[in-house]
């Protein structure tokens, strides 16, 4: 494992240069800026848990551990925190709905993370062996924004259920976030969802909404509440393939993550990582679905962070793992977090998860996708119709059912590949040859 250097006199990065992942500021700076990393994911890595259910300590706990096994795996090559992801919420909140009578909603959500998990670090292994470029003519930009703009869009409903409880809370909520991210700029910009929260929460507790029971018997130092997955009935099945689509956005979130850090710290070598990456994720995935957090990614607040301080030093995520891990053995710290009433929820994510569509938007914009072409249309229209319409597809009295997140990512795979394969067969046109571009924060804070 690489060992750090210290960069310049450890205290201050010299104009146009930066700390590279092998190197390091002095520890009290370093420390600083692993905490500042910790304050970044607030806002996402705690937004994910709350709104599915999952306990907050049990996400933070794997949350830290998935990033100091990332460090580990990629042996302190590759700087990343590895939050909860975004791209779960929907698989999740559609598996636990499933089994809201008479079944183990959280298991079989989990069981879906586990094997989200193990193909991805399956994945890893094959990039690892093979390299990247197949994953860019498989996953072309036209598919990779089809698939992020639909998990983002199918969660429409989800976001009015929470907004209808309070809409006052929720309209608050929502505008004081938009005011935040387009008035800050740098860092404060990109935690504009996290002080939308802080910001609605207040509010909220001005209108007597808040509920603090569970914090006042919450104990302050103890062990997260553990949960095991659920493999055992047909219904769970198909909850399990419901969640398979993520896997393609945690591999567009993953390349994207090491291609942005070889462009900020100029060194193309990085690139080599992703193959670790993919499997450093899949595992701590993997983790965290067997004891009860939610599924990780890269996360695009802390890119952020250090674009703004230019200090890409792995050390500092050492110190942001351990920081979770310790604060994730405070139950009274996770009961304030789920103490967030549904108000607030509601004008948070009606924003958050258009956002998370948009993301999808701009990966597009990006690649300069050309909607010209009847199979790139076709490819989105039909897939993003399918999952805002959640369409589903059940086999009898079986309880297998397959929803609109895994019915439209089939749809788009097909139609693209397919129309391509006629189209080259016709010789009328060829796939989009561009390569994937870094998706942005696809893990956090879309602001």
């Amino acid at each position: 494992m690489a060992l750090w250097k210290i960069r310049g006199d450890g205290r201050t990065v010299e104009p146009g240069a930066v700390v590279r992942p092998d190197e390091r500021l002095n520890w009290p700076a370093t420390i600083a800026i692993g905490v500042q990393h910790v304050v970044a994911m607030f806002g996402a890595t705690f937004l994910v848990p709350i709104l599915t259910g999952f306990p907050v300590p049990t996400t933070l706990l794997f949350s830290g551990i998935g990033t100091i096994l990332f460090l580990l795996i990629t042996r302190n090559k590759l700087p990343s925190y590895l939050g909860s992801s975004f791209a779960f919420i929907a698989p999740v909140t559609a598996a636990t709905a499933a089994h809201a009578t008479g079944g183990n909603g959280m298991g079989a959500a989990l069981a879906g993370i586990v094997s989200v998990g193990v193909l991805l670090a399956i994945i890893g292994v094959v990039v690892h062996v093979a390299g990247v470029k197949w994953v860019d003519r498989f996953l072309p930009p036209v598919l990779a924004g089809t698939i992020v703009a639909l998990i983002g869009f199918n969660l429409a409903g989800a976001a009015y259920g929470n907004f209808a409880k309070s809409p006052i809370t929720a309209t608050f909520t929502l505008a004081i976030t938009i005011i935040f991210a387009v008035l800050f700029r740098g860092f404060l910009g990109r935690i504009s969802i996290f002080l939308g929260v802080i910001a609605g929460y207040i509010f909220a507790a001005f209108r007597g909404e808040l509920d603090f029971s569970a914090v006042d018997k919450a104990a302050w130092v103890g062990l997260p509440t553990f949960h095991l997955p659920d493999f055992g009935t047909p219904s769970v099945w198909s909850g399990i393939a419901m969640f398979l689509p993520v896997v393609l956005v945690l591999i567009a979130e993953n390349v994207g993550h090491v291609r942005g850090v070889a462009t900020m710290v100029e060194d193309p070598e990085i690139n080599a990582q992703t193959g670790k990456a993919l499997i450093a994720d899949g595992v701590s995935t993997t983790i965290a679905g067997f004891f009860g957090g939610s599924g990780t990614t890269t996360y695009g607040e802390n890119i952020g962070v250090m674009a703004s301080t230019r200090v890409y030093s792995t050390a500092a995520y050492w110190v942001a793992g351990i920081a979770a891990i310790l604060l994730s053995l405070s139950p009274k710290f996770g009961a304030i977090i789920n103490s967030v009433p549904a108000g607030v929820l509601g004008g948070i994510t009606t924003g958050l998860y258009g956002l998370i569509g948009v993301i999808g938007i701009k990966i597009w914009v990006d690649n300069r996708v050309d909607f010209s072409r009847p199979v790139n249309q076709y490819t989105a229209a039909v897939a993003l119709i399918i999952a805002v319409g959640g369409f589903s597809i059940s086999a009898g009295d079986s309880g297998f059912v397959l929803g609109g997140i895994v019915i439209a990512t089939v749809a788009a795979i097909v139609i693209y590949h397919g129309g391509n394969a006629i189209a080259r067969l016709r010789k009328t046109g060829a796939d989009d040859p561009r390569p994937l571009e870094a998706v942005g924060p696809m893990g956090g804070d879309p602001a």
